[in-house]
């Protein structure tokens, strides 16, 4: 069979990957993913053949998954958190499509989509309950996107008062475009706004801790890190950040 599954393997220890997503592993004949996440999944994979990239091959390992399930491989490509979430499962369509759109389209190549906890739930359960209304996710990385659509929607999710998770937010080769995010959220929201940042979520070297827009440690932060900006209505008290979903404001009294 023409198979490729696209693994969400979680935030990072094996015990966060799905039962879906562990016998998807078992299943596939051959693996794929980047170095550092193949290493999170190799008790799991064993012997199996393995084909590993650098970062910013994404393309070449696409292209890998699709030749190989054309050969008649089941094959396994792995993403952590979930793949559909700035993850390989999008990729992994356009280039099926350009390389061999007939079997796509008809079915005979199939692509199966086995989803993970993205790092944004990870991360968000570490800190308490920070996404419990309205948030939205945002990649402050400009290497796909353009920096001036980024600043937009910034500046619109800001407006919405929705909670905000950043991605990618600093690196060493990207080191001020957190600055810049934090100095356009703090126009429009208080600079006591809550803010959670969790490092390496679920997985060696894990690092949790609150703050407040005025006060991110931003040269603390890199690539490995999730930043959760709070709305207008989130609070924290002891280690916890809490956003309401407004059930106490509206039948507190009558419970």
């Amino acid at each position: 069979m023409k198979k490729i599954n696209c693994i969400g393997i979680g935030p990072g220890d094996n015990a966060h990957l799905t039962v879906l997503g562990h016998a998807a592993l078992i299943e596939s004949e051959v693996i794929l993913g980047y170095k550092r996440y193949i290493e999170l999944i190799r008790d799991i994979i064993g012997k199996k053949p393995v084909l590993s990239t650098e970062m910013r091959q994404e393309i070449k390992r696409a292209r890998l998954a699709v030749n190989e399930a054309i050969e008649g491989k089941t094959v396994g490509i792995v993403s952590s958190g979930d793949t559909g979430v700035y993850g390989m499962a999008g990729l992994v369509f356009e280039v099926a499509n350009e390389m061999f759109p007939d079997e796509l389209a008809a079915g005979e190549l199939c692509i199966k989509i086995i989803p993970g906890i993205p790092a944004l739930i990870g991360a968000a359960s570490l800190l308490g309950a920070p996404i419990g209304h309205d948030f939205c996710s945002i990649s402050l990385s400009d290497l796909l996107t353009p920096w001036e659509l980024i600043e937009k929607r910034l500046k619109l999710a800001t407006e919405g008062d929705f909670v905000i998770a950043l991605y990618n937010p600093r690196s060493s080769r990207r080191d001020w475009q957190l600055k810049r995010a934090i100095d356009i959220m703090s126009q429009r929201r208080s600079m006591s706004t809550p803010v959670g940042i969790v490092k390496r979520a679920m997985r060696k070297g894990q690092e949790v801790s609150l703050c407040t827009l005025s006060s991110v440690p931003i040269e603390t932060v890199d690539m490995e890190t999730i930043v959760i900006v709070g709305n207008s209505s989130t609070f924290t008290i002891g280690d916890y950040m809490i956003t309401p979903r407004g059930y106490m404001e509206k039948y507190g009294d009558s419970c």
